[in-house]
């Protein structure tokens, strides 16, 4: 028996998605492996996410050139070693309401004889996965968030990472707030948990840390700031996520924008807090919105790692024909949990076990 695999990646990139890639296509056309299967295996790369298969024509070979790319041992040799996605991305829904273009997408699945689809994004995506499980396309999914919210796994792509970024560029803002005797403000992303903020700041030593599951005091915070200041520090790192609210505030919203998948466009808090904290306290204070440098980059040892564990974990997944359902990694092994269960289900910063409310800071009790 022969099956075709589609591979996609959907949503926001990341470091460590070429490497599932790699590893889908490597384990699925592995010769040794090959010879104790009752199967054999085709890759197909889908360029530019769920977006690819809807405006793909199959009948038109520049249309196929241009949405699909053959993969083989050969084109994803060195994938692993470089951030992005070489298939590029999107945050098409196919089944948006104002505009349903699941029929179109299902109609070219089963024209350009495609068996299986390997999904590899976030929330979005694993539930346009489900959607089309259910509807009869063979699915499987691996997990793919930097801010490694997506509930079954205790790791997602991309995620480590981020947070090695997040760590580097605080260490450098540091020659210059102490330079200055400057407060600074990092605003990293995190739409509704703070995993980014609380570890990236905890990594880098912030003073304090907002984050979205605990809305704020404005007035507590520039407390902690004036009592460090009596301590004669020169300087303070505040960590922020985009999500993070004050107390009785909305999140802040960068535009009007929102996405296929009904997503506001956040962004600004960095600014709100940094201001707030000059006026109330007269201390000088900047701002800064690492957005997509958290994306961007090579991958981490760890999400070279985990690429490869995801994306052989993706094959064996169809091999047993474990289909509807995502790779995940709990408790230090590779399992794999039903979509059902992932979509719509955030895993969030457990305030009672990993925060402190009075600092504002990680906890300093891990039993």
């Amino acid at each position: 028996m022969r099956i075709k695999i589609a591979v996609l990646t959907g949503g926001g990139d990341c470091a460590g998605l070429n490497g599932v890639v790699k590893w889908v296509t490597k384990t699925a056309l592995d010769r040794r492996l090959a010879a104790k299967r009752s199967v054999t295996f085709d890759v197909v790369g889908i360029m530019d996410g769920w977006r690819g298969l809807i405006e793909v024509n199959p009948d038109d070979p520049e249309s196929c050139a241009r949405h699909l790319k053959h993969l083989d041992e050969n084109v994803v040799r060195t994938w692993d070693r470089y951030g992005g996605t070489y298939l590029g991305t999107s945050r098409t829904n196919p089944f948006n309401p104002e505009n349903d273009r699941s029929e179109k997408l299902i109609e070219n699945v089963k024209k350009l004889g495609i068996d299986v689809i390997v999904a590899i994004g976030g929330d979005d995506t694993m539930g346009v996965a489900y959607k089309l499980h259910i509807k009869g396309i063979k699915t499987v999914g691996v997990p793919k968030t930097i801010d490694n919210d997506l509930f079954g796994t205790d790791y997602s792509l991309g995620y480590d990472t981020a947070i090695n970024v997040i760590t580097e560029e605080i260490d450098r803002l540091r020659t210059t707030a102490g330079s200055h005797s400057r407060i600074f403000v990092v605003e990293t992303m995190g739409r509704h948990a703070g995993w980014l903020a609380l570890h990236g700041g905890e990594c880098s030593g912030a003073y304090i840390i907002l984050i979205p599951e605990y809305p704020f005091d404005i007035n507590c915070v520039c407390e902690l700031l004036q009592e460090r200041k009596g301590m004669e520090i020169r300087y303070s790192i505040v960590v922020v996520s985009e999500g993070a609210m004050p107390k009785g505030g909305k999140e802040i919203v960068k535009d009007s924008r929102i996405d296929d998948f009904g997503n506001l466009s956040l962004g600004g808090i960095a600014s709100y807090v940094a201001d707030a904290i000059e006026e109330k306290t007269g201390f000088e204070t900047r701002h800064i919105i690492l957005s997509h440098l958290q994306r961007g980059g090579s991958p981490s040892a760890r999400d070279r790692l985990m690429a490869r564990w995801f994306g052989i974990a993706a094959v064996d997944m169809i091999i047993n024909e474990d289909f509807g359902r995502m790779a995940s990694f709990v408790r230090g092994e590779i399992t794999s949990i039903p979509l059902k269960e992932v979509i719509k289900k955030l895993k969030i910063v457990d305030i009672d076990k990993y925060y402190d409310t009075e600092r504002y800071n990680g906890r300093r009790s891990v039993l």
